[in-house]
């Protein structure tokens, strides 16, 4: 006699299938890639890609740009989000004007900043016109510009999402907790501090491991402004498949950052676990 199942696991079936199939199967073929060479199990592939200098210069940038750039788009986010909290003239206008990034690809959104800061771009012919010598943001010379360059188009790109995720989660925010606060004498700082920012926390939690993963998958903007002279891990991962016609290479810098994004979703929700305590 067979034994009683719960109906309810054969809903979820289907799901589990579709997942595996869209999940573990592509990690099985890219472990399989990485490891293996034509006389069996290998590791040249990966000792490959750790003696590469690019690799690491990639690395390095890679984990600059999210130390600089996710601060900065958490900020930015909230501040616009309690912006229109306070509810505005043209409060709807204002977040859709906001939210218009959202719209841009990757790739329109470095070719818009490209045209700015080319040499003959909108930025050197505003200094021009000013009779200051127009400079090369984008020469493989000044890194520090090309940096600055990248950081601006990311942060005006993707800052909507993080925006519209912190305007949701204040969304389910009841205004009894900061009025009553008020009451009790807090101040605008403190009722944000206390009230707003801990009631936030679910929405910032998903908000930053959602944010990390996808700027440690930077690319398009990053290609169009500098193409290889700013080198990122996923733009690593295009120069090996499509011009060095090396897939197996490839698919070794592409589990590194499924690792990194991993361990920095674990690491984010063990570090939000504890602060909730």
């Amino acid at each position: 006699m067979w034994p009683k199942r719960n109906p309810a696991i054969w809903l979820i079936v289907p799901s589990l299938v579709f997942m595996t199939l869209l999940f573990l199967w592509p990690l099985v073929t890219g472990l399989a890639a990485a490891f293996t060479g034509a006389d069996g199990p290998t590791t040249a592939h990966v000792r490959r890609m750790i003696e590469d200098a690019y690799f690491w210069e990639a690395m390095r940038n890679t984990a600059l740009l999210i130390v600089v750039l996710i601060p900065l788009q958490f900020a930015l986010a909230i501040t616009m989000a309690l912006l229109l909290r306070q509810n505005p003239r043209f409060a709807g206008l204002h977040f859709y004007v906001w939210v218009i990034p959202l719209a841009v690809s990757d790739l329109a959104a470095g070719l818009i900043w490209l045209s700015i800061f080319t040499d003959r771009g909108y930025l050197n012919s505003v200094l021009d016109g000013l009779g200051i010598t127009p400079y090369a943001w984008l020469s493989y010379e000044n890194p520090a510009t090309m940096f600055l360059a990248i950081v601006l188009a990311e942060l005006w790109r993707s800052t909507s999402l993080v925006f519209v995720i912190v305007v949701a989660g204040m969304q389910g925010i009841p205004r009894d907790y900061e009025e009553a606060a008020e009451v009790l004498g807090a101040g605008y700082r403190a009722r944000v501090r206390h009230v707003i920012l801990p009631q936030l926390r679910p929405s910032l939690q998903v908000a930053l491991i959602l944010r990390t993963i996808l700027a440690l998958e930077t690319f398009a903007v990053a290609q169009a402004l500098t193409a290889r002279s700013f080198p990122l891990l996923v733009g690593e991962t295009y120069q090996w498949y499509y011009f060095l016609q090396n897939p197996n290479v490839a698919t070794a810098i592409a589990l590194v950052v499924l690792l990194l994004s991993l361990t920095a979703a674990f690491g984010y929700l063990r570090l939000m676990r504890g602060a909730a305590r």
